[in-house]
């Protein structure tokens, strides 16, 4: 918002808070009620809930370009959370798309049957956009599952540069930012973390972010034997994130369903050597080239990443060199300057309102 609004656009945000909406029981989030926005000459959506939806009708009833970023992977979701289904339930509905009764019941069948009724309603999302963004090389190349035609753009999220952490001989602080539900994979490091401690005792990991299944994490930890080596601490705001980057020596990420992962990228602006358990995100935001050190998601190329990282001082330099020139070359402004460019390129610029 404020990028584009210093270089000369004008751009109205509609999302939960500044719309009528209603809180989602046992869910940190809310759901957006019907409202009126004033007509714009592009619409970028960010999500398929019912704000997004909104704006699908509101791109088709203006007869103006839409844009949508594709944040989530909402087929690596489905069967993790209920509110998908229904989600996809909603937002066929409001498509009008017409399906049966029987389309509808599929979305309640996890596994393959709800993946191809996804997948369809994918197809018709995307024919329904101008430009589709995917915030990372991993999640463009999942499109080819849609078959969709519509112009697909990578254009990762840029993220505000942290202070780097200064460097240090030794290393035995693992840290991994994000929540402890599932389609983070929290057990994947949980079970690889027991290899570490294993070769490693003074070891330590820090969960940052743990707010829904607090208890069952703490009971899990206590049953793998590794109370008191793994320090669960709850969501902090932003700016103190950056405190828990500096004082770590590496992140680990075990998720596979992320787009992007700004967590990476905000990690490798301090500084901070990461360990990622999903080769699809390689690549980091800007480059065309694999550059992060990647491993299989099972728990023994874990520990064994972790342990080589931790071990290897040179390694821990190498990798924290190249995140921190990575992160400062793919600034804030570099982004502005290709999401201007994907507006243009739909003669958006002679008149640059944003809705």
């Amino acid at each position: 918002m404020r990028l584009l609004r210093s270089a000369g656009y004008q751009v109205d945000l509609h999302r939960p808070g500044r719309v009528p909406s209603v809180p989602v029981p046992f869910r940190q989030v809310r759901v957006g009620l019907p409202f009126t926005a004033r007509p714009a000459d592009v619409v970028h959506v960010h999500t398929t809930g019912p704000i997004g939806m909104y704006g699908f009708r509101a791109a088709a009833d203006w007869g103006v370009p839409l844009v949508i970023t594709w944040h989530t992977d909402l087929l690596a979701y489905a069967d993790l959370f209920a509110e998908i289904p229904i989600g996809a339930a909603w937002c066929a509905h409001s498509l009008g798309l017409r399906w049966s009764l029987r389309e509808y019941r599929e979305l309640t069948r996890p596994g393959a049957v709800r993946r191809a009724r996804l997948v369809e309603l994918g197809r018709a999302m995307f024919a329904r956009t101008t430009v589709v963004i995917a915030p990372s090389a991993k999640t463009a190349a999942g499109f080819a599952e849609f078959g969709t035609t519509a112009d697909i753009r990578v254009l990762p999220t840029p993220v505000t540069a942290v202070a780097p952490r200064p460097e240090r001989d030794t290393a035995n602080v693992v840290l991994s930012v994000g929540r402890g539900t599932a389609e983070k994979n929290p057990e994947l490091l949980l079970q690889a973390f027991i290899r570490v401690h294993a070769a490693r005792p003074q070891t330590r990991l820090v969960l940052l972010g743990i707010g829904r299944r607090r208890r069952h994490l703490a009971r899990r930890i206590a049953g793998l034997g590794l109370a008191g080596h793994v320090d669960v601490l709850p969501p902090v705001p932003h700016h103190e994130v950056a405190g828990h980057y500096r004082a770590a020596d590496v992140l680990a990420f075990t998720s596979t369903t992320d787009t992007q992962s700004l967590v990476l990228a905000e990690a490798e602006s301090a500084g901070l050597p990461v360990v990622v358990a999903d080769p699809g995100l390689a690549i980091r935001p800007g480059a065309t080239e694999a550059g992060r050190f990647t491993c299989e998601p099972e728990p023994d190329a874990v520990a064994a990443a972790l342990l080589r990282m931790l071990d290897d001082a040179a390694l821990r330099s190498t990798m924290a060199g190249q995140g921190r020139a990575a992160a400062a070359a793919y600034s804030p402004e570099v982004f502005l300057k290709r999401l201007s460019a994907i507006y243009e390129s739909q003669s958006l610029q002679e008149s640059p309102d944003l809705g």
